[in-house]
C-alpha cells in the first residue's frame, strides 16, 4: 500500500515540490503527448482525489493539484497533457490534506495509460477487468479446460525467493477454461510454479515444475507459450442494471422473518440480491442473499420489521428498490427449562468422546464453512467444517447407548471465533451457545435432557486457559488495525453501527465492490468489523500503530497492530498475559500462550476468575454432569485449588444437592513423556494437580503462584505426597482417603502415551499410581482428536487385535474407560488426526462420521440393540463394536471393575490383577488376566465363576490358575460372595472375548 501523508508531514512535500519547481520551464506544447493516470485511492480517503503533477523539466501544478474524475470501482483517473515532456512525476491527496508521495520519492510515469496501486506504477485501463500489470511483472495465464478444472491455484517461487505456501493463491478466471495472475517478480527474471484446483489436484509439469518469465506466458496442457497474446479479450464493460425485485413479502415465525421476492433479470445474469432491512434495536442493516429467499433470525420479539430488496449484478450495477414489505415478530420460543445431572459415581461409567460438529448432521441448516472453506478442500467434498450439530446427536443417542456408554464427552460449545473453529476451543462469547451446534428443538438444554432421559450422562469441555485471539466478549475485545483499502477490504467488514459478529450469516462472495479474487478471499467471513479501526481506540498502547512493516504471502503491506498478539500490548496485562511460552516445563508455561489464536487470560486477576466461575455456573445450572478441563496445566494448580474447584463444586452443590456432588472434573495435563514424571518438573505432571495444597502462600495469586512453583520444584519428585487408595490392602478393600483430593481429576496421559503396546501401558500405569490422589478416577484412553500414543499426529494403527486388547485392559483395570468416536471402526486409522485448514477434514481424523450412522437405530439396555437398519446396522455389525458392547455389558455388570482397588500381589501373569470394591453391602471381587493365562495365589477360598466363559473354579488352597490366549480376550473370575453373587456368564461369544 502506499505511504500515506497527513498535514503534518506537509513540510516534506513543500521541500520536494521547490526542487521540482527550480528545474527549466515547460516548452514545446504542440502535438503534446498525455498520459492517462489511474489511481486507486485508500478507501478512507472518500470521493475527492486531485493529482499534482510536474512534466519531466517542467512546473508543478498549484497545490493540491487538479480533480481526478471517478472511473470505476474503486478507481480514479485524470488525462494530463505532457508538452514535449515524455513523463511526469505525480503524486496524490484527498480533500483533507492527506497526501501519498511514494515515501516522499514521487512517482514516476511515462506516456499512455497508467496505473498507480499500493505504491506501484503499472500499465493498462485497470477498468476493463481483472489485475493490472506492472512493470517487471508475470501475466500468467492457465488453461483450466484442459484440466476440466472450475479454477486453479498458482503455487509459485519467484527467482530467488520462497514458494507461496500450499495451495498458492487464487487465479481469476476470465473467460471460459482460463484464469488469469499477475505476480509481481521484483526485480526476477522469472518464477517456478505448479497449479492446482484446490482440491488436491495439481499440475506441476510431471515434477518438473513450470518456468514462466516476465511479460504475458501461457500454459495450456503442458506447454508454455512465452510472449504470448492474452487468451480473453477485455470484456465490454456492463453498465446495465438488473430489473427490479418483485413480490416482495414477508413472513413471521416467532423471532424469525421469511423473506420471498421474484427473481430480478439482467442481461448477463444476476450475482445476488441486497435486502435493506429497518426496525429493531439494531436500526438499519444491509443483508445479502444469492436467491429469492431469506430467513432472518435472532430478531426481536414483538418488533415491526420493514424490507427493502435490491438486485445487483457482477459488474456492480444495481437495481432500484422494490416495494417493501414488512413483518411483526411474534413471542420467543420459551428456553427449555435448567436441567439436573443424573449424579452417581463417575467410576461407574463409560465415556464416548465426540466432537460435535464432526460427528452427525441433524439439521444442515446450520452447517457453515467459514472463510477457509473452498481453501481446505472441504468445500470439494461438500463437508463444511460445522457439519455435526446438537440435533445429530440426539438422533444418535440410540447408537451411543447401544455401544453401551453411560456418558457422552462432548468438545466446548461455547460461541467461538476464529478463521477455523469448529471444535470449539476459540471461545469468545463464553455465556452464548454456538449457533451452529443448536437449531429449533435441538438446543444444548435439549441434548442435555434427552441424553439423561436415556441414563446418559454429558461431560462437557471447557476451557478456563484461554480465549480466541479476538478476546472474550463481556471481559475484553481486542481493537486492531485495520484499513478497508484495495488489499484488505476483502478482509474487513464495512463497519455498520449496531451489527455485532453472527458467524451463521457468511459473506455470499458476491460483493461487487470486490474482484473476483477478493470476493473468494472474503466468502464465508462472518461481520468483523466491530475488531478493526484505522484510527487509534482510545488508550491505545500498541506502539507503532497502522506502520508497514513487511508483506504478506500473498504480498500485501502488513502493519503493525493488525494482529493480536502477547507483545503488542493490544491486551491489558491485566486481564491477559503478555508472553510466548519459551519452556514448555517451565513457569512461564503457566502465564503465557500457547499459541497466536490462543489468548491467555490472567487467571490470577479477580476480575478474571469471577467472569469464568460466572461462565461456567450457567452449563453446572443446565444440568451438565461433569467438565473435561482443557489446557489445565497451563493454569497455576494454586489457583485451581483456591479459586476454580471450590466456586464450581460449591455451586453444583448448592444447586444440585447430592447429585451436585457427583460432579466430576478431568483436566488435560499434558504431560507427554514415558517417565513418571515430566522431565522431573513436578508443576508439570498429570498426578500433582490431583492434590490440594500443602503449605499456606501470599494472598496475592500471581506471588503464591511462584511460591507454589519454587517450593514444589524445590521439595523435587521424591518428596510428593502419595496414596494407597487405588490398591488392596492383601485382599481387602478398604476406604479410600480424601481428605486431601483437590477436587481434579486427570486424563491418564502415562497410559495413553504407552498404549501402542497394552502390557506397557498396564506396567507404566500401574507405576505411577502412587502418586495420584486416586488413580481409579483417572479417565483412560488411547487416542483422542490431539494425538495418538507416543504423541503420534496419527489415528491409531496398531490395527485390530491391538485395539481389542487396549480395550479389554482398559475396560478391567482401574480409571474410566474413554473411546474417541469412530474408533469402534478403526475410523480413519493412520490419518493425520489433524492439520488445519491445510487439507480437507475429510482426509484427518477429524473426518465426519455421520455416513456411518444413516439409518435407524433403538437400543433396549447399554450395549444392547434391539433394531437397526441402514448404513447404522452395517457398523454394528464391525468386530470392535461387538467388543466393546461386551466389554461394556461385563464391566456394568461387575462392581469391582468400576471402582474397586486392585493389586498385583501373589499374581503371576503379563497384564493380571485383582480388583475388589466393598462398600454399602456391595461386595465384589474379581480376578482378571488379558489375552494371556495367569495363576493368583494367597485368594479366598469360593466358588468362582468367569464372566466370559460361564467357567465355574472352586478355590480350596488360595490358588486360581486362569487360562487364556488371543490378543484381546479375558478372563474375569468372579467370586461368589454373602449377597453379592457372581453374575455368571455376561453376553453373548464375540470375536475376541470367546
Amino acid at each position: 500500500m502506499s505511504s500515506i501523508r497527513t498535514r503534518r508531514r506537509w513540510a516534506a512535500l513543500a521541500v520536494t515540490v521547490g526542487l521540482a519547481a527550480g528545474l527549466s520551464p515547460l516548452t514545446g506544447a504542440s502535438a503534446a503527448p498525455t498520459v492517462t493516470v489511474y489511481y486507486q485511492p485508500p478507501a478512507a480517503w472518500g470521493s475527492t482525489v486531485n493529482v499534482h503533477y510536474a512534466p519531466t523539466g517542467g512546473t508543478w501544478t498549484a497545490v493540491p493539484g487538479v480533480p481526478m474524475e471517478a472511473a470505476c470501482t474503486g478507481w480514479r483517473k485524470r488525462t494530463i497533457d505532457l508538452g514535449a515532456a515524455t513523463g511526469a512525476q505525480v503524486v496524490f491527496t484527498n480533500a483533507t490534506g492527506t497526501w501519498d508521495n511514494n515515501n516522499g520519492a514521487n512517482y514516476r510515469i511515462g506516456t499512455g495509460t497508467v496505473t498507480v496501486s499500493g505504491g506501484t506504477v503499472g500499465t493498462g485501463d485497470p477498468c476493463t477487468g481483472g489485475e493490472t500489470p506492472v512493470q517487471g511483472s508475470a501475466e500468467v495465464w492457465y488453461h483450466t479446460g484442459s484440466r476440466g478444472w472450475s479454477s486453479a491455484n498458482i503455487h509459485y517461487q519467484v527467482t530467488g525467493g520462497n514458494w507461496t505456501a500450499v495451495p498458492g493463491v487464487p487465479m481469476q478466471t476470465v473467460c471460459d477454461g482460463w484464469a488469469r495472475k499477475v505476480v509481481d517478480l521484483d526485480g526476477a527474471t522469472g518464477l517456478r510454479a505448479a497449479f492446482n484446483d484446490g482440491t488436491g489436484r495439481w499440475d506441476n509439469n510431471n515434477g518438473a515444475d513450470y518456468r514462466v518469465g516476465a511479460g504475458v506466458t501461457t500454459v495450456r496442457a503442458g506447454v508454455v507459450t512465452p510472449n504470448a497474446t492474452a487468451p480473453c479479450a477485455a470484456p465490454t464493460p456492463d453498465t446495465t442494471p438488473p430489473s427490479t425485485p418483485s413480490g416482495l413479502t414477508a413472513t413471521a415465525d416467532g423471532v424469525r422473518i421469511t423473506l420471498a421476492w421474484t427473481a430480478s433479470t439482467d442481461d448477463r445474469g444476476v450475482t445476488g440480491y441486497r435486502i435493506t432491512r429497518a426496525g429493531g434495536p439494531q436500526g438499519t442493516v444491509t443483508l445479502t442473499a444469492s436467491g429469492t429467499g431469506l430467513v432472518d433470525g435472532n430478531l426481536t420479539a414483538g418488533t415491526r420489521y420493514e424490507y427493502t430488496v435490491r438486485a445487483y449484478d457482477a459488474a456492480g450495477n444495481t437495481s432500484p428498490a422494490g416495494t417493501p414489505a414488512a413483518a411483526t415478530t411474534g413471542t420467543a420460543p420459551p428456553d427449555p427449562p435448567g436441567g439436573t445431572p443424573l449424579g452417581g459415581d463417575p467410576r461407574e461409567d463409560t465415556i464416548y468422546f465426540v466432537m460435535t460438529a464432526r460427528f452427525a448432521d441433524g439439521d444442515s441448516a446450520n452447517n457453515r464453512g467459514g472463510s477457509q472453506h473452498v481453501k481446505s478442500g472441504n468445500a470439494a467434498n461438500d463437508d463444511p467444517m460445522f457439519r455435526g450439530d446438537f440435533q445429530g446427536l440426539i438422533d444418535k443417542l440410540d447408537y451411543v447407548k447401544g455401544l453401551g456408554f453411560s456418558a457422552i464427552w462432548i468438545t466446548p460449545v461455547v460461541l467461538n471465533r476464529s478463521d477455523y473453529d469448529f471444535h470449539g476451543y476459540h471461545g469468545w462469547d463464553f455465556h452464548r451457545i454456538d449457533p451452529r451446534l443448536e437449531s429449533p428443538g435441538a438446543s444444548y438444554q435439549d441434548l442435555i435432557n434427552a441424553a439423561h432421559a436415556k441414563g446418559i450422562k454429558i461431560f462437557q469441555d471447557v476451557v478456563y486457559n484461554h480465549s480466541s485471539r479476538w478476546g472474550a466478549k463481556g471481559l475484553f475485545t481486542p481493537t486492531v488495525y485495520g484499513v478497508r483499502d484495495e488489499q484488505w477490504k476483502w478482509m474487513y467488514s464495512r463497519q455498520e453501527p449496531g451489527r455485532s459478529y453472527d458467524p451463521m450469516v457468511e459473506h455470499t462472495g458476491n460483493d461487487p465492490e470486490l474482484t473476483p479474487a477478493q470476493n473468494a478471499l472474503a466468502k464465508g467471513r462472518p461481520y468483523n468489523g466491530d475488531l478493526w479501526s484505522t484510527a487509534a481506540p482510545a488508550g491505545n498502547q500498541c506502539l507503532r500503530w497502522g506502520t508497514p512493516n513487511g508483506r504478506s504471502p500473498e504480498g500485501y503491506t502488513l502493519y503493525d497492530c493488525q494482529w493480536p498478539s502477547p507483545t503488542n500490548k493490544l491486551f491489558p496485562a491485566d486481564l491477559y498475559h503478555q508472553c510466548w511460552i519459551g519452556n514448555w516445563e517451565g513457569e512461564d508455561s503457566r502465564s503465557c500462550w500457547l499459541h497466536e489464536d490462543l489468548a491467555d487470560f490472567n487467571t490470577e486477576n479477580p476480575r478474571v476468575q469471577q467472569y469464568l466461575i460466572d461462565v461456567y455456573n450457567t452449563y453446572i445450572d443446565m444440568g451438565v454432569d461433569g467438565f473435561r478441563v482443557d489446557t489445565a496445566v497451563h493454569i497455576p494448580r494454586v489457583t485451581w485449588n483456591r479459586r476454580f474447584l471450590p466456586a464450581l463444586q460449591a455451586h453444583a452443590v448448592a444447586k444440585h444437592g447430592a447429585k451436585g456432588k457427583d460432579f466430576y472434573v478431568f483436566g488435560e495435563v499434558a504431560a507427554f513423556v514415558n517417565d513418571k514424571w515430566n522431565r522431573g518438573s513436578v508443576n508439570h505432571s498429570a498426578q500433582f494437580f490431583t492434590w490440594k495444597e500443602r503449605k499456606e502462600y501470599s494472598p496475592d495469586d500471581v506471588r503464591a503462584a511462584i511460591e507454589q512453583y519454587d517450593y514444589e520444584q524445590l521439595l523435587g519428585t521424591g518428596n510428593q505426597p502419595t496414596s494407597d487408595n487405588a490398591f488392596l490392602r492383601g485382599n481387602s478393600y478398604h476406604a479410600p482417603d480424601h481428605s486431601k483430593f483437590s477436587g481434579m481429576n486427570v486424563i491418564d496421559m502415562r497410559m495413553h502415551m504407552n498404549f501402542s503396546d497394552a502390557s506397557n501401558a498396564f506396567h507404566n500405569g500401574k507405576d505411577s499410581d502412587d502418586s495420584y490422589n486416586d488413580a481409579t478416577y483417572n479417565v483412560v484412553y488411547v487416542d483422542s482428536h490431539d494425538y495418538g500414543p507416543n504423541k503420534s499426529n496419527t489415528r491409531y494403527t496398531g490395527g485390530t487385535d491391538a485395539w481389542a486388547e487396549n480395550m479389554s485392559l482398559m475396560w478391567t483395570f482401574r480409571g474410566i474407560p474413554t473411546l474417541y468416536y469412530g474408533s469402534e471402526i478403526e475410523f480413519q486409522k493412520g490419518a493425520r488426526i489433524d492439520c488445519g485448514p491445510t487439507c480437507p477434514l475429510a482426509t484427518t481424523g477429524r473426518a465426519y462420521y455421520g455416513g456411518h450412522l444413516e439409518g435407524s437405530v433403538t437400543a433396549t439396555d447399554f450395549g444392547v440393540v434391539g433394531a437397526a437398519s441402514g448404513p447404522v446396522a452395517t457398523t454394528l455389525e464391525k468386530p470392535l463394536v461387538k467388543h466393546v458392547q461386551r466389554l461394556n455389558q461385563i464391566r456394568r455388570a461387575v462392581p469391582a471393575l468400576q471402582k474397586g482397588q486392585y493389586s498385583t500381589e501373589g499374581v503371576t501373569g503379563n497384564m493380571a490383577f485383582k480388583r475388589r470394591y466393598t462398600a454399602g453391602g456391595v461386595d465384589s471381587f474379581a480376578l482378571v488376566t488379558v489375552s494371556s493365562g495367569a495363576t493368583f495365589t494367597g485368594i479366598p477360598n469360593g466358588r468362582y465363576t468367569d464372566v466370559v466363559t460361564g467357567d465355574v473354579k472352586t478355590v480350596s488352597n488360595g490358588t486360581l490358575t486362569a487360562s487364556v490366549s488371543g490378543a484381546g480376550n479375558l478372563r474375569v473370575y468372579v467370586l461368589d460372595l454373602p449377597g453379592n453373587p457372581a453374575p455368571g456368564r455376561i453376553g453373548v461369544t464375540g470375536p475376541y472375548l470367546r
